[in-house]
């Protein structure tokens, strides 16, 4: 039998699945790593916990499938995007730990360079901002601030890489550095108009393009596995960062078509077609997917904080011990209480990108209690994915989009949060057969470029509705509970 390999290697979680050559999910291997918080707004992970988790997933998938490596016919890889990874040309050991994509250290820098005037340069050439959250400031830190590394970096002895190309150098046995232009376009040094390094950024940021890897399409021959790691050498075909992945795996192919993913933040796409469009309302532009090295744009809003709201109710508040009692919980909750979470616990991203601003609860009574928390807790992903769709509506007229969402991500699984979603929103919300749609998508990349897959029009008839949720609330409660998180947002950044 035909099978695909995706690894999925998410913020606090790396997956491995298998798929069958009808695109069925089967066996899957799925393990957490540690997380590090070594000073206030930091974010690490150890590179060697990634690809340890990613070799363990891998070789469990394949033994819970029964099968070798040698009868998987192509790799896909999806990764959390804007990680940083600096590695040792020569041993393949990085220099320190990842810095993460929610990481706020270089925040005053950020500000600084955007108080000198870098930041319409930065735009015109990335589609982002001048935010912490992309690649390349974080970049320049470990450069400046590791003992040797930029000196190692200028003499050609180091090499960066989101974590998909830290990974395929990992798994080729060091002969691939390479990446693919969705995961390029989310480092603030790639232009997304010329397809290339930007020399302008890269000179401004001082970063040595001798480090950068080479930008592929999202369908590609990225390398071939090491037989010593899974036992074969398995061809990697398909590579795009996690939203792109969910973008291409919700079939979101035509122009207006809208998703959003919900797992540790919150990340809604909207393809734009093959001409980028500027946001005026501060989302980013960017790549969806490329094929043929013709790139396809979206306009994208990021919410670093969703499913990470529910992991604090566990681990910070300790008032579930699981994630799936957040639903229960906010079903008991008292409906006269109207408590608003902002859960700004690393900044706001889109539409209001304020690194310095920090979470909030409002509307607290005597009888607040867990449920109430909880509920708060759900209704702020829908709120921010409100935001997130008007900005857009105002960039792109609504008449010009789709009105469903299409929404994929762990926190979907809870039928009251979606059916919220729907109410303040206003609009259909869409959930797939296939939830699994991130490892789908570069399943489906690998899988296509191999020649065993259909191409994109056959895969989009494939799409498969498991249940739509449509609005039921009151239009004067909608506007009372979004007003009220309005004025809390503003409270939050006028502190």
């Amino acid at each position: 039998m035909t099978h695909i390999l995706a690894i999925d290697q998410g913020t606090t979680s790396t997956r491995a699945i298998l798929f069958d050559a009808a695109m069925a999910p089967g066996a899957m291997a799925q393990e957490e790593f540690a997380q590090h918080y070594p000073d206030n707004g930091w974010v690490e992970h150890d590179p060697a916990d990634i690809w340890a988790t990613v070799r363990s997933t891998c070789a469990g998938a394949l033994e819970k499938a029964g099968i070798g490596a040698g009868e998987v016919t192509a790799i896909g890889i999806t990764n959390q995007r804007e990680t940083v990874v600096v590695w040792d040309r020569e041993t393949g050991e990085a220099v320190c730990n990842a810095i993460v994509w929610q990481d706020r250290r270089t925040a005053k820098w950020c500000h600084e360079l955007h108080e000198a005037g870098h930041e319409a340069l930065v735009t015109e050439k990335t589609g982002l901002l001048l935010d912490p959250y992309f690649s390349s400031t974080k970049l320049a830190w470990i450069l400046d601030n590791v003992d040797g590394a930029r000196e190692k970096a200028e003499a050609g002895k180091l090499l960066f890489g989101t974590v998909d190309t830290f990974l395929i150098w990992k798994l080729t046995g060091g002969r691939a550095h390479v990446t693919d232009a969705t995961n390029a376009c989310r480092t603030m040094l790639y232009d997304i108009h010329k397809g290339r390094w930007s020399t302008s950024l890269c000179e401004l940021l001082r970063i040595p393009m001798n480090m950068l890897p080479e930008v592929l399409d999202s369908a590609a021959e990225f390398g071939t596995t090491d037989p010593e790691v899974f036992g074969a050498a398995v061809p990697i075909l398909g590579v795009a960062g996690d939203q792109q992945a969910a973008t291409i795996g919700q079939a979101c192919f035509e122009p207006g078509m809208l998703k959003s993913t919900y797992g540790t933040g919150c990340f809604a796409l909207l393809n734009t077609g093959s001409e980028p469009v500027q946001s005026a309302h501060r989302l980013l532009t960017t790549i969806a997917y490329q094929f043929d090295g013709k790139p396809t744009y979206a306009l994208e809003g990021s919410i670093f904080v969703a499913g990470a709201v529910v992991q604090w109710l566990r681990d910070g508040l300790k008032i579930i011990d699981s994630a799936g009692q957040s639903q229960a919980l906010a079903e008991q909750s008292d409906p006269h209480q109207s408590l608003v979470l902002v859960p700004a616990f690393t900044g706001l991203g889109a539409p209001y990108w304020n690194p310095d601003v920090r979470g909030a609860v409002f509307g607290l009574t005597r009888n607040s209690g867990p449920a109430e928390f909880a509920r708060a807790a759900l209704e702020s992903v829908g709120y921010q994915t409100r935001d997130l769709l008007e900005a857009m509506h105002a960039d792109l007229p609504a008449k010009e989009t789709d009105p469903v969402l299409r929404v994929d991500g762990g926190m979907v699984v809870s039928d009251w949060t979606l059916q919220f979603l729907a109410d303040i929103l206003d609009a259909p919300v869409d959930r797939p057969e296939v939830t699994e749609t991130t490892a789908l998508g570069v399943a489906w990349l690998a899988g296509m470029k191999a020649g065993i897959y259909p191409g994109q029009e056959e895969f989009a008839k494939g799409w498969a509705l498991e249940r739509r949720f449509e609005p039921a609330m009151k239009p004067e409660m909608r506007e009372a509970k979004y007003g009220a998180w309005k004025r809390a947002i503003a409270a939050v950044q006028a502190a």
